[in-house]
């Protein structure tokens, strides 16, 4: 076989596979939106199992009172809210205090501080002294920067009516802070890595989450060995849903419905986005679960090959196909995500087309930078991809 069929044939197995798998994602997204829209329909009757809502706290004052806001509009009649103060040097223990009568009285509010965190992942470590003291049925975990939707209980918990699902993972939207493209790119950023994860939870794939939005029965951890048997990884709720996946027969869901939205504040700048992303991605490229870690490198991996192609179309005019390839999917999924999320979208119209170029190429400069082993700031430290500090 000589070199130029060899080189044809890559060509178009690449471009089969690739479009293929997206194919495959819009197939997993139709399957989740069902699946979502049955068991949003179940009737209540007597399910209403105690739920422990678990939020760590680390000096969050800018932010605790729209929080506060939106959790007190919450209607579900068993539950606990556990706040996790962990080693706050603001006034966020003063306010976590003065909370409290915020709250209806079939609320009961806790507060558990902690003065020592050994990390890696300080979240992570917050989170685990939160479910040792939590009495749920069920674990609802959102984060201190987040503003949650008023049905925001009540939708999850209808989402985990199956028996045989054991984590519901729900969409985290970023809020429009500013005019202009990089503002409204951490909309469409976030609303497009949540497209992708209902896609590939739909197929039976699930390799992240959004530990801001994520429900999951008490009865899961104790199969997995409990919280602690997560490894430390900078990505813990993709963490999280590997050991459930990997350690039990649970089902993982993935919710589409707008009655759950949680959101959060976007980032000030790009050092701060990418450095965020670029923890994202790193949890996925690195992930210690082998299909995760092949899954999210092969998809990485494809759309650099598309986007490094471009400045190389004028000396090799056939690499159009791997260029073909990754625009074509990318106009497919910012369809979808526009047609899923548009509630929670800003209303921005045209501007979205320049979503399709951009995407991917930013998701190229991260996949470089991670297998660069670039370093990212966490919690003030800088670690590297296996979330240890240096």
């Amino acid at each position: 076989m000589n070199f130029s069929l060899f080189y044809n044939i890559f060509r178009l197995i690449f471009v089969i596979i690739f479009v293929g798998l997206h194919f495959s994602l819009m197939f997993g997204i139709l399957l989740e939106y069902r699946r979502d829209r049955r068991s949003h329909k179940m009737p209540f009757h007597n399910f209403l199992p105690k739920v422990s809502v678990l939020i760590p706290v680390h000096n969050e004052e800018k932010n605790l009172e729209r929080l506060f806001h939106s959790l007190s509009l919450q209607d579900y009649p068993n539950t606990e809210i556990i706040f996790i103060d962990d080693r706050s040097t603001d006034k966020s223990a003063e306010m976590l205090s003065d909370a409290v009568s915020l709250f209806k009285k079939n609320v009961n509010v806790k507060i558990l501080t902690i003065h020592e965190n050994p990390g890696p992942n300080y979240k992570q470590y917050a989170l685990r002294k939160g479910i040792e003291i939590a009495q749920g049925d069920f674990f609802l975990f959102t984060d201190a920067d987040c503003e949650v939707s008023p049905r925001w209980i009540f939708a999850m918990v209808e989402r985990m009516y199956d028996e045989k699902v054991g984590i519901v993972i729900g969409p985290v939207f970023k809020k429009l802070g500013k005019e202009g493209f990089f503002h409204l790119y951490q909309c469409f950023d976030h609303a497009v890595r949540y497209m992708y994860l209902v896609g590939s939870t739909g197929i039976g794939s699930a390799g992240g989450g959004f530990g801001n939005n994520l429900i999951l029965r008490k009865t899961t951890l104790e199969i997995i060995g409990g919280y602690e048997k997560i490894p430390p990884s900078p990505t813990e709720d993709a963490a999280l849903i590997s050991q459930i996946r990997s350690s039990s027969n649970y089902k993982i869901r993935s919710a589409v419905g707008s009655d759950l939205f949680v959101m959060t504040n976007g980032e000030y700048s790009w050092k701060d986005l990418i450095n965020q992303t670029l923890r994202w991605n790193n949890g996925g490229l690195f992930s210690p679960d082998f299909a995760t870690r092949f899954n999210f490198r092969f998809l990485m991996i494809t759309i650099s090959m598309g986007i490094i192609a471009i400045p190389l179309l004028f000396f090799i005019p056939s690499l159009w196909t791997f260029t073909f390839a990754v625009m074509f999917s990318m106009s497919m999924n910012t369809i979808a995500t526009l047609k899923l999320f548009a509630s929670a979208l800003p209303k921005k119209r045209f501007a979205y087309i320049l979503q399709v170029v951009f995407t991917p190429m930013y998701f190229t400069f991260l996949t470089i930078l991670g297998f660069c082993r670039f370093k990212f700031k966490w919690k003030g430290k800088e670690v590297n991809s296996s979330c240890q500090p240096n």
